[in-house]
């Protein structure tokens, strides 16, 4: 059970970090909220959560923090240039942000220093899973700690997973994503060359994606293949992202990643043409634009 005593900040309300701290206010969490444009600070307000001026004001009174923020260089300027030396002494840092292991544990290292708490817990999920607390949690912590505050990672997510050691939280999130994108690739390339053939497009779409080869999140990128709408769940431009952190931990690893490279070259170049702002199923536009 979470103590509901504690006083929790979450820094970072962009389409995730937003919808998490509703699903925290819904249970009765002490939260106060910061991110650097205010415009998603008010309707949280509204709800009960108290706005920070600053994030040195979210996490100077803070037992434990939530960072939710959308880069490793984020994830830097707010806590570990400076804001981490703002945090009490004992107090618990969590990171769900998507970043590479190598970072993970030079942000341990910072925290561990100023004697605050530090785990890795990034998410499998988009939009929709945010807004209904269904994310799942990676969780990089000792046992003990992760036992803590699994409670609280509950009123956010449907599964909160123990994977292993500070940093293998963030690793295995990696992998998810990794596997994401090419998964989305292959699908894309294969509906593309399917209607070459002259299979229909509407068959393609609907029934691909129901078979034991097709992954579960393909039957949503059907629908915005099929409407043309790539309204944002999850950005083309953070998937790029993903993949180039992938690309760096395989080199600090001495892994080559043949298909992963290949992937994130192809998001690189989706991006540079005006599709980073769209979901990353939008990388079957790009495709279908080099199919002539």
């Amino acid at each position: 059970m979470f103590d509901q005593n504690l006083k929790v900040s979450l820094i970072g309300l962009g389409i995730m970090g937003s919808r998490m701290a509703k699903n925290l206010l819904k249970h009765g969490v002490q939260l106060t909220v910061f991110n650097r444009s205010p415009e998603p600070i008010a309707p949280l307000a509204a709800l009960g959560a108290r706005p920070a001026d600053s994030y040195e004001d979210a996490l100077s009174e803070a037992d434990i923090v939530i960072t939710m923020l959308a880069r490793p260089e984020a994830v830097r300027e707010v806590m570990l240039e400076n804001g981490i030396n703002r945090m009490k002494k004992g107090a618990l840092w969590i990171d769900c942000s998507t970043v590479n292991p190598s970072f993970t544990a030079e942000a341990a290292q910072s925290a561990e220093a100023r004697a605050v708490d530090f785990i890795d817990a990034p998410v499998a999920g988009t939009l929709p899973q945010a807004e209904n607390a269904e994310l799942v949690f990676f969780v990089g912590a000792p046992r003990e700690e992760f036992l803590a505050v699994e409670p609280l990672l509950q009123f956010m997510g449907k599964k909160v997973l123990h994977i292993g050691a500070v940093g293998q939280g963030s690793a295995f999130k990696m992998l998810v994503n990794a596997l994401l994108a090419q998964s989305m690739v292959a699908f894309s390339e294969t509906v593309l060359l399917g209607e070459k053939m002259g299979l229909d497009r509407e068959f393609l779409l609907r029934t691909l994606p129901s078979l034991p080869v097709g992954a579960p999140f393909l039957q949503a990128k059907a629908e915005m293949i099929r409407s043309q709408n790539y309204e944002v769940m999850f950005p083309l431009e953070l998937m790029h992202k993903d993949l180039h952190l992938a690309s760096l931990s395989a080199y600090e690893n001495g892994q080559p990643l043949y298909l992963v490279n290949l992937t994130k070259e192809l998001f690189a170049s989706a991006s540079a043409e005006g599709l980073g702002r769209k979901d990353f199923a939008a990388i079957h536009a790009f495709l279908q634009g080099r199919a002539g």
